[in-house]
């Protein structure tokens, strides 16, 4: 029979999130107009498609 879920508490539920870190964006540097740009690697494609305004 199915059982359900435990309540975590407040103080454990704190502490588990608090650990937790995001990482940094892996950056590929690539050659468009002539210039070297570093940008993250889900955004090449756009880059050289011209999707992506560089300036900003």
């Amino acid at each position: 029979m199915a059982v359900p879920k435990r309540r975590l508490s407040r103080a454990n539920t704190h502490s588990r999130r608090s650990q937790w870190k995001a990482d940094n964006a892996a950056l590929q540097t690539q050659r468009i107009d002539g210039r070297e740009v570093t940008v993250p690697r889900r955004l090449v494609k756009a880059v050289k498609l011209g999707l992506v305004d560089l300036d900003r």
